[in-house]
This record gives structure tokens, sequence and C-alpha cells, in this order.
């Protein structure tokens, strides 16, 4: 055989190969997206949406960060339906919220005071749940909810690298767990974030935002309640993990704030779907996905989780202009700020 008429053998092999593995369905090859639709808009001077949590008849309650101590109230086809103002004493802006599953109380965090409030949803009168033992910000950074199968109420603490615990009515605080690692000298500068107990409530995982990890605390179940073991890694290099979540596989639905996506990670850690992406401004300064996503939530069905969209420019968030990201000047023109909503059903990556 001659040189020429092997090359061209090789060259006729390699190509037919090529050409197998390009009409491969997509697939195959990459994680469905399943792309974020617009759920909401928030109404004209609302800005910063964080915390979110759906109550028991299917509305959707939206927290701002913004300092105007509201919460926008949608029901669950994304119709705006009031606005709430909270008689909170700080303007320091709100974070977590959620209803309690046992005793129905709307529980808001007040970033600036240190403190979980228990809200009128009606009225917005407020009364105080809870208060950091280290005092209001920066001293203290509450920032999320859980609940154990008792009723008792977790708070994590991102700057003192802390979760509280207090009773299903409030009232005295414990140091429930304190390590090192719920702390960051990270982007953004908070450590210990989103919270979600497994199905089996044996371990409580925890977002740290700054270090882009996911932490496992080992629990075990005693006379007084649940005790915290130490505190490891459960998963690295999410990049922002911000709100968190678990369904009820024990896969966690984790926000990254700075890659504006959903995670999806399995028990084990493995990733299983990345779902949704920032798809650029619409309609005047509209995200058209997901920009700075920052807290999910199941609807009641749990067809569909709603993320809000912080669209937080972190230079001015931070008041560090080196504190740039990559999707920074994006959220700089972002005029009106929006919840999105994705399908909780995706296509799994191949396993073969």
């Amino acid at each position: 055989m001659s040189k020429l008429t092997a090359c061209l053998k090789v060259a006729t092999l390699l190509g037919a190969g090529l050409a197998a593995f390009l009409s491969q369905p997509n697939s195959a090859a990459a994680f469905d997206r399943n792309q974020a639709q617009l759920f909401g808009v928030l109404p004209a001077g609302s800005t910063l949406p964080e915390g979110l949590a759906v109550a028991p008849n299917g509305d959707v309650y939206v927290a701002t960060f913004d300092g105007s101590r509201t919460i926008v109230v949608f029901n669950q086809n994304g119709k705006y339906l009031r606005t709430l103002t909270v008689n909170a004493a700080s303007a320091g802006g709100f974070l977590g919220i959620a209803f309690h599953p046992a005793t129905g109380a709307f529980l808001v965090i007040d970033f600036g005071a240190g403190t979980v409030l228990n809200v009128d949803k009606n009225t917005g009168t407020s009364s105080v749940f809870m208060t950091s033992p280290n005092g209001p910000a920066p001293a203290s950074g509450l920032n999320a909810l859980e609940f154990d199968a008792q009723g008792n109420v977790y708070v994590s603490d991102s700057f003192g690298g802390i979760i509280w615990r207090t009773g299903p009515h409030g009232g005295a605080v414990t140091n429930w767990a304190h390590d090192d690692r719920l702390k960051t000298a990270g982007d953004p500068p908070f450590g210990a974030n989103g919270m979600g107990f497994n199905k089996a409530h044996s371990i409580l995982f925890v977002a740290n935002t700054g270090n882009d990890t996911i932490l496992q605390i080992p629990v075990t179940n005693g006379n007084d309640g649940l005790t915290a073991g130490a505190v490891g890694i459960f998963t690295n290099s999410i990049n922002g993990a911000d709100g968190l979540i678990v369904d009820d596989q024990d896969n966690l639905w984790v926000c990254a704030n700075q890659s504006d996506e959903i995670v999806v990670v399995d028990k084990t850690g493995k990733v299983i779907a990345k779902l949704g992406d920032f798809e650029g401004l619409v309609d005047g300064g509209t995200p058209k996905g997901l920009l700075f996503p920052a807290s999910p939530a199941f609807s009641r069905d749990k067809k569909t989780v709603y993320v809000t969209n912080l669209a937080l420019d972190l230079r001015v968030g931070t008041g560090n202009p080196d504190n740039v990201a990559v999707d920074s000047d994006w959220a700089k023109q972002v005029k009106h700020w929006t919840v999105s909503k994705i399908d909780t059903r995706f296509q799994p990556l191949p396993n073969k």
C-alpha cells in the first residue's frame, strides 16, 4: 500500500468517526438546561429580591434587600397581588423568609437588626421572634432559615460562622454549630448561607457562598433534640453557592449566584443537572433567565422551582470597586427586578 493510499484511508476513517460523533443527540453530550422562564416582575420601586417563600395557599412571597422593608406577593401564576410593608426596626434589608411548617408563623430575617421577625402576612405588624446574641450586622449576618421535625428553627450566620437554633416559638437562642468552615474570606463576603436537611434529618447541608462549597453537618437525635457533629465538606466548586433546597430524593438544588444557574447535586455530591442561564436584558433592563440567583423554593406540587434574581452588582453591594464579577456590568444595567421559574423535570446525563 502506498503512503498516499494509507493516508487517504486514515483520513476516511477519521472523517467517519467525527461524523458519527457529531450525529449523536445533544442530550447525550450536555446538561439539559431547562430554560428559566419569567415568573413575575417586581413593581416599580422594589429592587434586589432575595428571600423567597411559598405560602400554604401557593402564593409566592419575595423579600427585598433594598432597605424598603417590603415583601412582594405574587399568586402561583406570577400575578402581582400586593406589597406588604413590615414595621421592622432597621433598614438593613430582608434576607431569608419562611412559613413555619408547624405553627404557620411567617418568619422574616431582618439582616440589619440581627433579628428574625414574626410578621403578620396581612398587616405587616411584626414582633421579634429571636435576636442574634452577637448583635446586629456586621457583628452577625443572619441569612437563611431551616426547620427540624420538632419545629425548632435554625438560622445561618454568614459572618459569625454559626448556625443558631431556637425553639418553635422563638425566644432563647443556642449556638448549635460553630466552625471556621462556616466563615469566608472570599467573594461575595458571605459564609454560611442557604440550608437544608436531608429527608432523614441526619445531615444538615449548608452553602458557603464565598468559599463555593456545600458543607455537611451530621446530626444525632438525642433526648435534648438534634445535636450537631463535626462540620465537613460535602462538595466544592459551586460558584457563589447561595440559597439551597433539598428534594424528596435528597438531591440538593443550589443557586450558583456567580454563574447564573441552578446546580443540582445528588446525595453523593455528584452534579446531575445545571439548570437555567443568563440570556441578557430585555424590555429596557429586565433580566431574561437568571441573573445572580439567590433563593430557590419549590412550588406546592414540586413541579416548579421559583428563584429570585438578586441581580446584584458586587461592586455596589460590597462597596469595593475591585469586587467585579463577570456579570457585574449586566447587573448595573438592570431596571426591573424579577423572579424566575424552572421546570423541575430534566433529562439526566447518560451514565454508561
